[in-house]
This record gives structure tokens, C-alpha cells and sequence, in this order.
């Protein structure tokens, strides 16, 4: 059964998995987002006395606290004890693109160019993490949502204002990647 949980699983299989949680979601009349609990845990918290868009019921928002909760703690033990230590297999393309933008092949999931703590300590890297969360958590609040919530939740309820936001968050990794890395 291990064996199962440290292997790389299909894109049918995990895409089955995410479709079958939505299908759950949208049957008990919820919707996946996890930018909502920014809201939640400063209206629980008592940000509702000062600023009224905090002020709700965050208690019927109990759910999703648990799904994060879940998440966190998932992905934890995925990158832990479900771990494998197998290296990674990235797609020659992949690689060739990345090079092309003047990476260096990942030791991991993402290049160290961008997330190694080296890199963060630089004001280049600094300036790109703080004004792109910046533009991000504005971004996610202006739109109603991030953007697993638009793509896997606004579209799965097939929402046009989640299309079009989806076209968007697209269109600015594009232009953001080109004008950045180039």
C-alpha cells in the first residue's frame, strides 16, 4: 500500500481524484478556493471590528479552514514520509525552456535561481517574491478568487467571470515570464 502513495501517480488518475472532490463540493453547495481563508482566519480572529468587510460569519467557512488544514498537513507528509527520494524526471523541452530563460537544470521542483534562500537574500529576488505576492493577493482578492479556485472550481461550475479570469492569470504568467527572465 506505501508503494502506492510514493509512486508518481497518472495525470487520468489525479485529474479523477480533483474532479471527484469537486463533484463533492459542488454536491454539498461549496466551492474550492483556498484564498477565502485569508478572510476567514482574520474574521475569526476579530478583524471584523475594525474592517467591515471582515465581518461575517466565518464559522459556516469552517470547512475549508479543515481542507487547508488538510492540505498543509498532506503535502507535508508527501514531501516527508511518503517521500521516495527518487530524483526528478522533467520533460527535455521543460529543461530547454528553462534554459533558454537562463536557468540551470532543477535539483528540484522549481529552479534555484528563484527559490533557493540564496537567491531570496538577493534584492532581485527579493523585489520579484514581495511585489509578485503583492500583486498576487491583490490580483486574487480583484478577480474573487486565486487561481486553483477560477481554474479548478470557476470552471468546473463552468462560471464565465472564472474563464475569463483563467484566460487572464495566463496571459500575465506569460507576459511576467517574457519580460522578466528575457
Amino acid at each position: 500500500m506505501t508503494e502506492f502513495f510514493t509512486q508518481s501517480w497518472s495525470w487520468w488518475f489525479t485529474g479523477l481524484v480533483i474532479s471527484s472532490i469537486m463533484f463533492i463540493l459542488l454536491f454539498f453547495g461549496q466551492s474550492f478556493g483556498f484564498s477565502a481563508n485569508l478572510r476567514t482566519i482574520s474574521s475569526c480572529r476579530g478583524a471584523g471590528k475594525n474592517v467591515s468587510f471582515f465581518n461575517f460569519n466565518w464559522k459556516s467557512q469552517l470547512w475549508n479552514i479543515v481542507f487547508l488544514a488538510g492540505a498543509i498537513i498532506g503535502g507535508t507528509l508527501a514531501g516527508t514520509v511518503l517521500n521516495s527520494n527518487e530524483p526528478i524526471v522533467i520533460s527535455p523541452s521543460t529543461v530547454s525552456d528553462l534554459q533558454e530563460l537562463g536557468f540551470s537544470l532543477p535539483t528540484g521542483l522549481q529552479p534555484d535561481e528563484l527559490f533557493a534562500w540564496e537567491s531570496v537574500a538577493t534584492l532581485k529576488g527579493f523585489l520579484i517574491l514581495a511585489i509578485g505576492g503583492l500583486f498576487i493577493g491583490f490580483g486574487s482578492r480583484y478577480a474573487g478568487g486565486c487561481t486553483s479556485g477560477h481554474a479548478i472550481s470557476g470552471l468546473s461550475s463552468l462560471q464565465i467571470p472564472s474563464l475569463i479570469a483563467v484566460i487572464g492569470f495566463f496571459i500575465g504568467g506569460l507576459l511576467m515570464t517574457h519580460i522578466l527572465f528575457l
